[in-house]
C-alpha cells in the first residue's frame, strides 16, 4: 500500500514537472506600437513587430520572433505579443524590438527611429511598454 501510494505522489510529481517545463523555456515579450501624429490609418494598414539579434555590428540583424496584423480599421495603440524559445538567447549578445506600420502598398508610413533593448532575465515575461514611433516622408 505505501509503494501505490508513492508511486501514486511521484507520477503526480513528475506530471506537473512535464505540463511547467515547456511555460519556462519561452519568453514573452510584449508591449504597445503608438505614434504621436494625429492622423488616423486606413484599415489596410500594417502592422509588424519584430524582436532580432542586433549584436554584429557589421552583420544583418537576425530576426527571433515576429508579429504581423492588420489593422483591420482600428487605430493606435496596438498591443503585441512575441515568444522567444530561452534556448535561442545568447547572454553575450544584444536584443531589440523594433515595429513598423505600412500601407496595404507596401508603403512605409511609420517606423521605429529608436533602439529598444530587451534585457532578458529569468521571468517569464518582458514588457516594452509603449514603443513610439515616427511618420516617414
Amino acid at each position: 500500500m505505501v509503494r501505490t501510494i508513492f508511486l501514486g505522489i511521484s507520477a503526480f510529481a513528475l506530471s506537473a514537472c512535464a505540463s511547467t517545463a515547456p511555460a519556462e523555456r519561452t519568453i514573452a515579450v510584449t508591449g504597445s506600437v503608438t505614434y504621436r501624429e494625429r492622423i488616423a490609418l486606413p484599415p489596410t494598414a500594417r502592422i509588424e513587430v519584430k524582436l532580432d539579434d542586433v549584436s554584429l555590428a557589421d552583420a544583418p540583424s537576425r530576426t527571433l520572433a515576429s508579429q504581423r496584423f492588420a489593422a483591420g480599421g482600428k487605430q493606435v495603440p496596438f498591443a503585441f505579443a512575441l515568444t522567444v524559445d530561452r534556448a535561442d538567447l545568447d547572454p553575450r549578445h544584444s536584443y531589440a524590438v523594433s515595429a513598423r506600420i505600412t500601407g496595404a502598398d507596401g508603403k512605409l508610413m511609420f517606423i521605429t527611429d529608436t533602439r529598444n533593448s530587451v534585457t532578458f532575465t529569468s521571468g517569464s515575461t518582458v514588457d516594452m511598454g509603449m514603443l513610439n514611433l515616427v511618420k516617414t516622408n
